[in-house]
């Protein structure tokens, strides 16, 4: 490997957002059609099957159907050959979990923190296709490398089979309870809201959702019992449940401007439902939704990380983070007693130097009354983390 100076960048890469003039349109699957047979045919049925989509992708939930019948024949095959071995799969090392809610770095954070060579992490290909990635992914990510976008819709990001993904959405084709569900019908009311925190659900999903999630952990650990770094938004309002199941488990929660985070976080549904959805969006309600989530997330947050011990939880902002990384890094691996950071010094700084001209997506200014909303509604984060305006 080539010797890389460990300077600091002199311009910090930010890549959770990217603005690009006229990005080309690039064919996109569905995300649904990582869902077995039984998970597709719930969510069909809770949703009365009220596909709406325009008459040249009408074929869609077609596809979905026939797939989704693959992916349980492979789960059985996989199921019948390893799956005694799998269940019986301790998980050595508790996972570090990255928290925050959407466009505030998370993404940025998990692509960093798996450059250490101690550090595990569910990957594209793993998350879409959970039923069975142990038995097919080393031949269908080379058979099916076409399928996916070489960038992620919602920002330019890289995207691949190879690329670090949220866990949420193999708990979604796995046919667990998840908020994420509201996606594919976004017309709909707001789907498994109780699943934000999990504690809602009725005691039976609960035991679902806890099932479903050690499954596709104890996979991953087959495969590679490294430390796992896993990142959903979801799982800010789960830390109870998460240190239930994991007692010894790190979070590091990553926050950013508000007045920032609403219209990215808008923009980010608004390209989900149009690229995942089985209906075509009227995003009637968006903005309310963002601004409840908003407010939930972090009031469950907070009542869940008194419960972490110390040296187990560690916080960043990301604008810290974008303009001293290796200097907030370091905070982090000290914060969560992770030890050895001057041997992942080198791959943080290659990382860096690469990605020096990536930059955030800018947005109108907010209308005044829009962002006296934010201020009045999301006041309470935004004065303890100290985004004041004005």
């Amino acid at each position: 490997m080539a010797s890389v100076s460990t300077a600091a960048p002199t311009s910090p890469p930010v890549r959770s957002e990217s603005v690009v003039a006229n990005p080309p349109k690039e064919w996109t699957p569905r995300l649904w059609q990582g869902c077995d047979f039984f998970a597709w045919v719930r969510l069909l049925i809770r949703n009365r099957c009220d596909v709406r989509l325009p008459a040249s992708i009408f074929y869609i939930p077609f596809v979905i159907s026939c797939v989704s019948v693959v992916h349980t024949v492979f789960r059985y095959i996989q199921n019948t050959w390893i799956g005694g071995r799998v269940e019986r799969t301790p998980v050595l090392h508790a996972p570090l979990f990255i928290i925050g809610h959407w466009r505030t770095g998370t993404t940025l954070l998990h692509e960093l923190l798996i450059l250490d060579p101690r550090h595990n992490y569910p990957n594209t290909y793993q998350c879409l296709a959970p039923n069975h990635f142990l038995l097919t992914e080393k031949v269908f990510t080379r058979l099916f490398r076409f399928l996916l976008p070489s960038r992620r819709p919602m920002d330019n990001m890289a995207a691949g089979w190879d690329r670090p993904q949220e866990d949420e959405f193999a708990l979604c084709m796995l046919g667990a309870p998840s908020p994420y569900l509201t996606t594919a019908f976004p017309n709909h009311p707001p789907q498994d809201q109780e699943a934000f925190d999990l504690v809602r659900l009725p005691p039976r999903e609960f035991r679902t959702w806890k099932t479903l999630f050690m499954r596709f952990v104890r996979q991953l650990t087959f495969k590679d019992p490294r430390r796992l770094v896993l990142k959903s938004p979801t799982h800010s309002c789960r830390i109870e449940t998460l240190l239930e199941l994991f007692p010894d488990a790190r979070f590091v929660h990553i926050v950013r401007d508000p007045y920032v985070v609403f219209p990215s976080t808008v923009n980010l549904w608004k390209t989900l439902y149009l690229t995942h959805g089985l209906q075509t969006p009227t995003f009637a309600g968006l903005e309310e939704q963002v601004f409840n989530t908003f407010t939930h997330l972090y009031d469950k947050l907070e009542e869940g990380r008194r419960l972490v011990p110390a040296g187990r939880y560690h916080e960043m902002r990301y604008e810290d983070l974008i303009r001293n990384p290796l200097g907030e890094m370091r905070k982090l691996y000290d914060g969560l007693e992770l030890g050895g950071f001057e041997n992942v010094l080198p791959p943080f700084t290659a990382y860096l130097n690469a990605n020096t001209d990536y930059k955030t997506n800018r947005y109108k200014p907010l209308a005044p009354e829009l962002e006296a909303e934010i201020g009045r509604r999301w006041g309470k984060v935004i004065r303890q983390y100290g985004y004041q305006r004005g």
